[in-house]
């Protein structure tokens, strides 16, 4: 962050300084975990479902802090334990220290006029887009991005603050969890460019339907400004259509031909790995990306496409995009045991075209080699969810599949859809839990295997993948 005195910080946050000189500086990170802190830190004060942040303020004090944005003066460490508290502390004191956190990481950023935000929503692929433009446009010049999907009214905030002076681009995921989110967000950090992946059915228990998703993702697009660029999916219908929704230039990706940003003679290596041209006005470039899978196509194509109007050009974001890697964890995570097993961690989260998707990946890396699927349940589909998942477990019979294991009772119907597909001769297995879930593959598995592991976040199957790679999945 950008060195601000405690004084500044009171200002843009609209709150008052108690304890604590109004000269002190806070030079170091903005924390939100007092076991982070460091001398010049500021320590954010939230009130979660299990703690109060309020009660580790002083520790974040005593480690160095500079001060606390708080919502009530916090006191310091005692001069002995056991005694009475210490004075007061350092603290910016506010209504609401999460919209104080928002304010702040809004007015850091206003000081920061050579700083261009390029955000990226959707329902699918946000954070693997988020990181491929990162790697584009971090290679031209400082950029900052989130690690992982820092992508809520906390985690953006947060990584804005990390932006100095000499940042140039900042990289930002916005996610939403009904209407109204992504436009908060946006008043946070105002796009540059903003891109919109796709309208799909994730979160659509909490949202209700896909049109109140279209809704809600669309509020990127309102948010980015006339002089900015809006980067839609040719694709998508109800991203497209989003175009009605913006003042802004318009550039759109996608396997269209229509598409500003295309792609051409796509095909995928032995090992699933995508190679295509990539067609642009400026011209057309070859394309052999490091990571798995077609879908990764068109998160590349979206990549391009933003940093394009960043300014990049053709021959950068085509060597970019072949130098690019897989940034964030537990994302078609491909490692081979030395028995020529071969793992596909895809456990960070799951939805029903996430899963097809990797379903894909897994036949075509699968060929002439058996093939396991170990799924678990696809949270938050409401009413749906039933549905969504026996559709899962008919493609993975229809995909030819040797092995299915389902992990949970909520991803139970999956072994319902695939009993559904009378032609299939795999074996399903249901299992209760990850460790049931090792077990059974330590069972099954042969050399040159190939294992695919995927579910929503809360059924935690990363721990399968660290199992049957040698690990301890407890």
């Amino acid at each position: 962050m950008i060195p601000l005195p405690l004084s500044a910080i009171a200002e843009i946050t609209g709150g008052v300084l108690r304890g604590g000189r109004p000269d002190a500086v806070v030079s170091g990170p903005v924390i939100i975990d007092s076991r982070a802190a460091e001398p010049g830190a500021l320590f954010v004060a939230l009130r979660g479902e299990h703690a109060d942040g309020h009660d580790f303020a002083a520790a974040a004090l005593a480690a160095g802090a500079a001060g606390v944005l708080a919502e009530r003066p916090v006191e310091t460490l005692p001069d002995e334990p056991g005694g009475p508290p210490g004075p007061p502390g350092a603290a910016v004191v506010v209504g609401d220290a999460q919209e104080g956190l928002g304010l702040l990481a809004r007015g850091v950023l206003a000081r920061l006029p050579d700083a261009a935000v390029i955000a990226v929503t959707g329902s699918a692929g946000k954070t693997s887009t988020k990181d491929l433009i990162a790697q584009l446009v971090g290679a031209a010049a400082p950029t900052v991005a989130p690690v992982g999907s820092f992508n809520n009214e906390i985690g953006l905030p947060l990584t804005v603050l990390r932006a100095d002076a000499g940042t140039r681009y900042l990289v930002l995921e916005m996610g939403a969890r009904g209407i109204g989110h992504i436009a908060y967000l946006a008043g946070i950090a105002r796009p540059r460019v903003g891109v919109v992946l796709n309208v799909g059915t994730a979160h659509i228990g909490e949202f209700g339907s896909q049109e109140a998703v279209a809704r809600a993702k669309g509020e990127l697009a309102e948010a980015v400004p006339r002089e900015g660029t809006a980067v839609l999916n040719a694709d998508d219908p109800l991203v497209l259509a989003m175009a009605a929704r913006t003042p802004a230039e318009i550039v759109t990706f996608g396997r269209s031909p229509d598409a500003i940003v295309r792609a051409e003679g796509e095909r995928l290596d032995d090992a699933g790995r995508p190679r295509f041209s990539l067609v642009t006005p400026e011209g057309t470039a070859q394309v052999e990306l490091g990571l798995h899978g077609s879908h990764a196509v068109v998160n590349a194509l979206a990549a391009a496409a933003a940093a394009r109007a960043a300014g990049l050009g053709l021959d950068e974001i085509a060597a970019g995009l072949c130098r690019a890697r897989p940034a964030s964890r537990w994302r078609m995570e491909v490692t081979e045991r030395p028995d020529g097993v071969t793992v596909v961690n895809d456990a960070y989260n799951a939805n029903p075209e996430s899963t097809r998707a990797a379903l894909d990946v897994l036949g075509h890396m699968a060929r002439g080699r058996r093939a396991y699927a170990v799924l678990g349940e696809m949270a938050e589909l409401g009413a749906s969810s039933v549905a969504e998942h026996v559709k899962i477990g008919q493609h993975v019979a229809r995909s030819g599949i040797a092995g299915l294991v389902v992990v949970g009772a909520n991803a139970a119907p999956m072994a319902d859809g695939a009993g559904q597909v009378g032609s299939w001769t795999g074996e399903c297995v249901q299992v209760d839990d990850v460790g049931a879930a090792v077990t059974a593959l330590r069972e099954r598995l042969r050399p040159r295997d190939v294992v695919l592991v995927k579910g929503s976040r809360v059924a935690g199957l990363e721990r399968v993948a660290e199992g049957i790679l040698g690990g301890d999945p407890a």
